[in-house]
């Protein structure tokens, strides 16, 4: 059919235009990935550089996580006020910006506030582009277009640790001097500044979302869109819009979201719970410290850097195998089952470090102690990276009303970075107690989601944005 015809009538659309868009807007999810984890092959040489102790170094790292709760807790309001689209623009200035000041950061301050300038754009683009991929997606594969999120992320984790390693490489080590007089390190933040002018670019030719057009008002706009990008039934699927956006202010606010419970809506309490949980498992502190983790155990630095880009191919990989399950299992199965299977392999973790022998302040992994420790921190990727990684995106984006979504998925993203900035600035000082601690606690938290998912999180697999209602249970599919 053509994009002008919006009858009663189903209107099919080519599902190669509607990922064309989708992944556009994940290409947030790249930078957001790769802006978090190219510090991982930094961090050493920024502690020799600087001189800082195991406290400011943990800083420096996650000092860019509080720009990301700030940029999440704003992001929602901005996009209600002026379209999802402007917001992924802004984010990707903030990169560039970020990318420059850290590359030439002249000490530890100064490079913690280039890195919180970049928290600003991944907290936006955490928020939108779930938010937008789920209101441009139609609703038998929206769980597969809102996966691209995490594999954007996950992908740009691995671009970021095999840019670090192929600096390493090349420059010897990360705090030799290499080009145009910059140390090693530096390149490794300079990098960004190519994707983040792509995604800039790329921004400004897809779409705004059909939601947002209706709740500004403009009717005929949001009908072209969901005659090209949604489909199905376009004039029902308006009007469903419509109603459920009635009541919504111009101007988004907070209040929106109070409820009777503990001061917020129930579903939004549910968000806030899969964001922390996701991040108090620990998940980060493989990406961020994993190079300087397994350096501690033993493995040169670049083996320790190889290890982790190894680790991140594997969260690539579990990444299609959950965007090839999720719209056919569900996604409360997936979570469950990978938290299951992230508490057995972080309890190893947790067992491994705590019996190991401490040398020179260091713990040492000997024999098959080892071996078994990567196998366990990797299948942990595996569990992760086939559930919680993408499964908790998905669903942040999707389960909340058209009312409150972009408002809603602002508080449970930046509940998601606080929870990041927590765990990122709390481990090196866990570590210098013991690993096992660390673990031990990570290992408990993983637990407790196995739990919550089966008593607060609700299927929303195959059900229309419109039919979620804020009481956080979706309405029951008609016909």
């Amino acid at each position: 059919m053509s994009s002008s015809d919006t009858s009663g009538s189903d209107v099919s659309v080519p599902i190669a235009r509607v990922v064309l868009v989708a992944a556009t807007a994940a290409l947030g999810g790249f930078l957001f990935g790769f802006d978090t984890a190219v510090i991982n092959g930094a961090v050493s040489a920024i502690g020799e550089q600087f001189a800082t102790g195991p406290v400011l170094q943990g800083f420096a790292v996650s000092s860019a996580l509080i720009g990301c709760a700030i940029g999440a807790w704003f992001a929602g309001r901005i996009a209600d006020r002026f379209g999802r689209i402007r917001v992924m623009v802004i984010a990707a200035i903030l990169f560039i910006a970020s990318s420059i000041g850290c590359g030439l950061a002249f000490g530890v301050w100064d490079l913690s506030f280039w890195r919180m300038v970049g928290g600003l754009g991944v907290g936006a683009a955490s928020v939108i582009a779930p938010a937008y991929i789920a209101e441009v997606s139609p609703p038998a594969y929206r769980g597969r277009l809102g996966s691209l999120q995490q594999m954007a992320i996950v992908t740009g984790i691995f671009v970021a640790l095999l840019t670090d390693a192929a600096i390493v490489g090349a420059a010897g080590a990360s705090t030799t001097v290499w080009l145009l007089g910059l140390e090693a390190w530096r390149w490794m933040f300079l990098s960004e500044i190519i994707p983040a002018v792509i995604y800039g670019v790329l921004a400004l030719t897809i779409p705004e979302s059909p939601r947002y057009l209706i709740a500004r008002g403009q009717i005929a706009r949001a009908k072209e869109v969901l005659t090209r990008y949604v489909g199905g039934n376009v004039e029902k699927t308006t009007t469903d819009i419509i109603k459920t956006v009635e009541g919504k202010p111009d101007r988004p606010r907070f209040s929106i979201l109070r409820g009777s419970k503990f001061g917020l809506l129930p579903i939004v309490w549910v968000g806030i719970g899969l964001s922390v949980l996701q991040q108090f498992t620990g998940i980060n502190v493989i990406f961020y410290y994993s190079s300087t983790l397994w350096q501690a155990v033993g493995f040169t630095e670049q083996d320790s850097l190889t290890i982790t880009v190894i680790t991140s191919v594997t969260n690539i990989v579990t990444t299609i195998v959950a965007i090839m399950l999720i719209d056919r299992v569900g996604r409360k199965p997936l979570l469950l089952v990978g938290a299951m299977g992230q508490f057995v392999c972080l309890a190893v973790l947790a067992i491994i470090f705590a019996a190991a022998p401490i040398v020179d302040g260091e713990p040492v992994l000997q024999g098959a102690a080892g071996p078994i420790a990567l196998i366990a921190a990797n299948l942990y990727v595996v569990f992760f990276g086939a559930s919680w990684g993408p499964v908790v995106w998905v669903l942040l984006g999707e389960m909340f009303s058209n009312r409150i979504r972009a408002v809603a998925l602002s508080v449970a993203a930046a509940a998601q970075w606080a929870a990041n900035f927590v765990i990122s600035t709390t481990f090196p000082s866990l570590a210098a107690v013991g690993l096992g601690l660390a673990y031990g606690i990570y290992t408990f938290f993983a637990f407790v989601a196995i739990f919550f998912v089966i008593r607060f999180v609700r299927e929303t697999n195959g059900r229309t944005l419109e039919s979620m209602v804020d009481s956080g249970a979706p309405t029951p599919a008609k016909g």
